[in-house]
């Protein structure tokens, strides 16, 4: 294959493949060691979860390069399999920390160490949440509930949007209700999750969960801010249009998607060293040592 005689478009979908594949393989060999030192099936589920969101990312994006001419109502199903996933994952990340620290929502599990501490809400919480709250089973149980709340909101707010779409009811207050709605339940749950760490700080250290959130928060916030970025961009006329076939919005969402497959190759990376498998690994390491020495 002569790359140098490819067309820009064509080059774009070949560039943008392989950085789907280096996803995947990067994701793949981090699930497989995973799987092979299966030692916490309770915390590395989570993890599992939570390290397929590069690929399925980048996956997504390149389906939406393939179909370059698609629907609004096709992008919009595309962005929603993202964000229903992006839901999942928070959510899958508190669990993992409540792991970590022993807690059992279900099964009214909180560690009398941790029992009495202090919450300190702030402005909007404070509108509907007293300032300072004392640590409590049903504390830990509002702080799940406001973040698996997103995950029933937004695959909710994806029918619902697709259906408007393809029913051409669609309009821009709807746009905008449905976004306020989105923006403050996502807000919600990003909020359980830092009040969360704040609380625990101490006894997470070792489990390293900033570099964690960041990689989950990293992924969010870039396809979130480019996309914003990108919008600016076509409406202060730098990015146009030069085909006859292909409108200014659809050139956006290529570009939007383009960049997506090129950022997940890199936090997929950085899910190999936020979400390694050594704290797994220790003990079956040792055993399959001692069992070759005998």
């Amino acid at each position: 294959m002569d790359i140098t005689k490819m067309d820009r478009g064509t080059l774009t979908l070949f560039g943008s493949g392989c950085c789907v594949m280096l996803s995947m393989h990067f994701t793949l060999q981090l699930v497989s060691q995973h799987l092979f030192f299966w030692k916490n099936p309770k915390e590395q589920k989570a993890i599992l979860i939570i390290v397929m969101m590069a690929p399925i990312y980048a996956i997504n994006s390149f389906m939406g390069l393939l179909d370059i001419q698609g629907s609004k109502a096709t992008f919009m199903f595309l962005d929603s399999v993202k964000e229903c996933y992006e839901a999942l994952v928070i959510a899958k990340f508190l669990s993992l920390m409540y792991s970590y620290l022993n807690i059992s929502i279900s099964k009214n599990i909180v560690p009398d160490g941790i029992k009495g501490r202090e919450i300190h809400h702030s402005f909007p919480v404070t509108l509907f949440q007293p300032h300072t709250v004392r640590l409590d089973h049903h504390t830990l149980k509002l702080l799940k509930q406001w973040t698996w709340q997103f995950v029933i909101i937004r695959p909710v707010c994806s029918v619902l949007m697709i259906l408007l779409q393809l029913s051409g009811l669609y309009t821009s207050w709807v746009s905008w209700t449905l976004s306020i709605i989105l923006n403050i339940s996502v807000s919600l749950a990003l909020y359980s999750l830092v009040i969360f760490y704040h609380v625990f700080a101490k006894e997470l250290a070792p489990h390293k969960p900033l570099s964690k959130f960041l990689c989950i928060k990293g992924i969010v916030f870039f396809c979130f801010w480019q996309g914003i970025m990108l919008e600016i961009l076509v409406a202060a006329g730098i990015i146009k249009s030069h085909h006859y076939w292909l409108d200014v919005e659809h050139i956006e969402e290529a570009l939007q998607n383009v960049l997506v497959c090129v950022e997940m190759v890199v936090f997929s990376v950085m899910q190999q060293y936020a979400y390694h498998v050594a704290p797994y690994s220790g003990d079956v390491a040792e055993k399959m040592r001692l069992n070759k020495k005998e």
